[in-house]
């Protein structure tokens, strides 16, 4: 089963924005790559958001990332019993939980069809990793004609080598993220910003 609807959504009048918690999950704090540096400054804009949207009544949806070998010593398989909330991440009910195997939220999952349901036209991403999951699903979503406010403080990732190479930092990565997405893809926003848009919206 690839998703799971959660009868709990809330009555909304206008549910015109929803909040993606993408692969915010205890996997990575298993793997080698793992910096535990940035996490709390993640967590706590993350948090901001649950918190604002919780306030406001609109919908969170939780996207959690499954794939690799099923086996207990694997961290992205559901058999090792990490893939669930990561630590520090605010407790929340979701509207939907979404269980995905590939890096868009929206390839092989019934997230997109939810979406229309609840008439949803706005999206705010949030998630791990800055570049990769959360970069790709706000590609997607917006090829497929979703508004994304794409929030770089409620994402995280890590340095990585390049082909040639090189280091680079995850501030590097992260720039080199909005950059890209800026004004093509994305609104890119702060908490605030976002949530501020969020609620305009719905009013």
């Amino acid at each position: 089963m690839l998703a799971m609807t959660n009868t709990a959504t809330p009555s909304l009048r206008h549910p015109s924005t929803a909040l993606l918690v993408i692969d915010v999950q205890a996997s990575f704090p298993a793997r080698p790559y793992w910096r535990a540096e940035g996490a709390p400054t993640f967590l706590a804009a993350t948090n901001q958001l649950i918190a604002g949207f919780e306030a406001a009544g609109l919908p969170i949806v939780r996207v959690l990332h499954e794939d690799g070998p099923a086996r207990t010593d694997n961290p992205f398989s559901t058999l090792s019993g990490l893939v669930r909330p990561l630590d520090g991440l605010r407790e929340f009910t979701p509207a939907l939980t979404v269980l995905k195997h590939r890096h868009s939220a929206l390839v092989g999952t019934e997230l997109g069809i939810w979406l229309h349901q609840q008439g949803i036209r706005r999206l705010v991403v949030t998630g791990i990793r800055t570049e990769q999951c959360c970069e790709t699903t706000t590609r997607h979503a917006s090829d497929e004609g979703w508004t994304v406010d794409y929030v770089p403080d409620a994402t995280l990732t890590f340095d990585m080598t390049t082909p040639t190479g090189e280091r680079l930092s995850a501030a590097q990565i992260v720039e080199r993220t909005v950059t890209v997405l800026a004004g093509r893809f994305a609104t890119i926003c702060t908490p605030e910003q976002a949530l501020q848009r969020a609620t305009e919206a719905a009013a």
